[in-house]
């Protein structure tokens, strides 16, 4: 009686952590699965998913996105996550309880299935890429203007989109999503008067 073994099973983000690497040139962490270290290349702008296609829909530049079961990650400039609390006090969001975060230095998103590969075994929640990054797309990730390049807001000549109209429209969305009542912010449920 012969017994046939099937080859034996791999990781599904096998190889992912070696393109992220060497072409994109972003640091990783571990895995399975592979995990992108945030704050050195880039930073991410999380937030529900709902609120993500609501943005995606707008006319608002943005740089790489990426979906992760149901929530949408919007990569910025490196820096961005420590602005962003200060940038929604100053649109006047400050107050307001959304569902949008900022991951910067030290933080960690699970890697997207890079472009053109598929996913091995159940793809189900998987991350994946929406909008897919490029070699060097770095630098022109949505960004706060620099010195002479206009006031805030304002990127008038800058090489990128601007992080204060995509951190407006992303709260905008999130607060919207939340009043739908389909995304209440972690931990505090939905109170209408």
């Amino acid at each position: 009686m012969a017994f046939t073994v099937p080859p034996p099973r791999t990781a599904p983000d096998d190889g992912w952590a070696s393109w992220y690497e060497g072409v994109l040139g972003w640091t990783v962490a571990g895995g399975p699965p592979v995990r992108l270290v945030t704050g050195i290349r880039f930073d991410v702008l999380d937030l529900p998913s709902d609120a993500g296609a609501e943005l995606l829909r707008r006319p608002v530049a943005t740089g790489p996105v990426a979906i992760a079961g149901r929530r949408m990650r919007f990569l910025v400039a490196a820096g961005s996550a420590e602005e962003l609390p200060g940038l929604l006090d100053w649109l006047e969001w400050g107050g307001v309880a959304l569902d949008l975060t900022a991951l910067g230095a030290g933080g960690r998103i699970t890697a997207p299935v890079p472009p053109g590969r598929a996913a091995g075994g159940s793809s189900r929640g998987a991350a994946v890429w929406l909008r897919p990054p490029e070699q060097g797309c770095e630098a022109l990730l949505p960004a706060l203007p620099g010195p002479g390049q206009g006031g805030v807001g304002l990127r008038q000549g800058a090489a990128g989109p601007d992080l204060v109209r995509l951190v407006a429209a992303a709260a905008t969305e999130c607060h919207r999503a939340r009043l739908r009542g389909r995304t209440p912010v972690r931990g505090q449920p939905l109170a209408f008067s």
